[in-house]
Parts: structure tokens; sequence; C-alpha cells
């Protein structure tokens, strides 16, 4: 069997590191190329904090999807660069695995669109840690049978948005089962603004952004007597690389849109 032929986006950063490790470790991937802001033309393994890996460095996404011709495109870096990427990708026949967060109803829409045209799977993660995946599915049961929820997350500090992508998911799915409700009392009022968080068909979103956290996220749910607590925490980035190996196998197989890995879970 052909391995699949990988680029990955974004390989300096802490999440680029683990998936060019993923790939580099499965004997069924084979990294191609590796897009980058700087060090054009170098072999990977020039590059401060890699060794072996001889992938060769572009900062030209054109380039690269011309010389290396990849299957898919694994793309870790920030929503307007992973947008551009992402799109490049389809027009060129790669299969985007996107781990960015904070697109736009827009900019998904876009790209489900475009993934209809070209007839290619595109997979759009929020969250690539399997256990998270779990947390959001159980918290959409739940909130069948509870209806006043409140999600906090906890990211590092260095999270570009807010609310993660991870609780704007977790409230969408909520949603889809959940009637719209304003919790709380009639004539609450914040004494200092933004002190509910933010407000999603009245649930509250709460987001805390600390040095030594990495992705965290709690859901509470509340009825008459008694609560409950749905709870996923990620101490490291390897805790992301089964979704993103999940996510490059089922993209060769699936060629359609898919946004959220809950929808490709067993």
């Amino acid at each position: 069997m052909a391995k699949i032929k990988i680029v990955v986006a974004g390989p300096r950063g802490r999440m680029g590191k683990e998936a060019v490790k993923l790939v580099m470790e499965n004997e069924n991937y084979e990294l191609v190329g590796v897009l980058d802001r700087k060090n054009e033309g170098k072999s990977l393994s020039d590059v401060e904090g890699f060794t072996n890996e001889n992938a060769i460095v572009y900062t030209d996404i054109h380039k690269c999807f011309t010389e290396q011709k990849p299957d898919v495109l694994v793309d870790l870096t920030t929503p307007e660069v992973g947008m551009e990427h992402t799109v490049t990708a389809l027009e060129y026949g790669v299969r985007p695995v996107v781990g960015t967060t904070g697109f736009s109803s827009g900019d998904l829409n876009k790209l489900e669109n475009l993934s209809k045209q070209t007839g290619l799977g595109c997979i759009i993660a929020p969250n690539f840690a399997i256990g998270a995946v779990l947390m959001m599915k159980f918290s959409q049961m739940a909130a069948k049978y509870f209806s006043d929820v409140e999600i906090l997350e906890l990211h590092h500090d260095q999270k570009l948005d807010a609310p993660s992508g991870t609780a704007v998911k977790t409230a969408e799915m909520i949603s889809s089962v959940r009637e719209a409700k304003q919790q709380g009392h009639k004539d609450e009022k914040e004494t200092i603004v933004g002190a509910r968080g933010a407000n999603y068909d009245g649930m509250h979103i709460h987001s805390v952004r600390l040095p030594g956290l990495i992705a965290h996220q709690q859901v509470m749910f509340g009825s008459d007597g008694q609560t409950l607590s749905i709870r996923h925490d990620s101490y490291n980035r390897a805790s992301f690389m089964s979704g993103v190996r999940l996510a490059v196998d089922t993209v060769m197989k699936n060629n359609s849109f898919v946004y959220g890995l809950e929808n490709i879970i067993e």
C-alpha cells in the first residue's frame, strides 16, 4: 500500500512539532514537505529543534504543492493563514486536515462549498483530542435532560481566540438539542461588564487564559437539587495526535466536508 504523502504547516509550533513526529513515526505516512514562514529550501533537519527529518521547508505553498504533490495537508497555524492554506489545498487537489480554530461561519461555508465543488474530503477539527470530542458528545446527550448549562474553558495564555473553538462547538452541539433559554435571574445585572461571560442561546461561556495551562474544558449542568459536570483535560500536545491520525486516515477515504471529529468517531 502506498504511503500517504503529507505536508505539515506550522512545523515549529508546539502542535506542529508533535504532528511532524506523528508523521515520521507512522509507517503508513511520508512527510514530503513542511510550510513555514522562513527557512525556505532548507532540510527540516537543519532547522533548530529537528534532527532526522529530511523534508524540504517551503515558504511558498504553491511551489510546495506543485513539486511534492501531497495527498494531505495538516495545518496547525492561525485562522487567517489556515484559511488561505485550506482553500489553496483544495484548489490543488490536496485534502486538508485543519486544527486551527477561530474560523467564522462564513469561512466554514466557503470551505464546505469548495469541498463539494472539488469532491475532496476536508476535515476541520476544533479539537483533535478524542477525550475532548467525547466530552462534547456526552454534553450534548446531557443537555436533553438539563436545560441550564454553563461552559468553562481554560487555555494557555498564548491562545489567540476566545472563546475556544471547542467551547463554541460544544455550545452549538448543545443548542441542537436544547431550546434557547435565558438562564439566571430575569433581572440579573453585571456590575462589571463581562462577569457572566459570553452568551450563546442563553448559555454562558467563560474563558480563562493562564500560563501553565494547555487545554481544558468543563461543562456544568444544573437542575433542582443536582448538578452534573463533564470535564476534559489535555496535559500535553501529544494528546491531540490520536485525533490527527484519525483525521488523516479518514480524509483519504471521505469526499465530503467535516466540521468536528464527533462526526467521524464511532
